[in-house]
């Protein structure tokens, strides 16, 4: 008995260690919360409240890429484009700064590793692209600002490699 609970202190001490970088989870009500039922993997469809979308494996993977069809990695570069953008938003009002509707990024999301060997992971870049009327160096502290309230960067913190860059 005294060798297990001493195990376990060992392995939340390190778990508490390894894992001192990452964003503790949100407290509080639920905001929103959404659900999806997905058949057929990659090659299937997903639906949703208010999706129902046809899904294909892309071309570089050896699928069909079918137009009008997504996959999980477009699917996640939309959600963390369209989250990290509103969170742009909010940095801005909270600096005092307002940010055209015509504001754009771009966001990439890559399927990395070796699919033979079942090792794989995901990439994200954000290019966010210069704002008319807002000075540069503002504009890095509403990136850096956003980034550090963005749901999806608070999930994928310390998790995957995301690179966001001004261009």
């Amino acid at each position: 008995m005294q060798r297990s609970t001493t195990l376990l202190r060992s392995l939340r001490s390190y778990a508490t260690k390894v894992n001192s970088h990452v964003t503790p989870p949100p407290t509080g009500p639920v905001l929103y919360s959404t659900r999806v039922v997905v058949e057929g993997a990659r090659n299937g469809k997903v639906k949703g409240e208010s999706l129902d979308l046809g899904l294909t494996m892309s071309k570089a993977l050896g699928g069909s890429g079918d137009k009008g069809k997504s996959n999980p990695e477009e699917l996640f570069a939309a959600g963390y484009g369209a989250c990290f953008q509103s969170a742009m938003n909010a940095a801005a009002i909270s600096m005092g700064t307002k940010i055209p509707n015509e504001s754009k990024l771009v966001s990439s999301v890559s399927l990395v590793g070796d699919m033979k060997k079942l090792d794989m992971g995901l990439s994200v870049k954000i290019e966010v692209e210069g704002i008319k009327g807002v000075e540069r160096e503002q504009l890095q502290k509403i990136v850096d600002r956003a980034h550090e309230v963005c749901p999806y960067s608070r999930a994928t913190r310390g998790n995957i490699p995301v690179e966001i860059l001004i261009k």
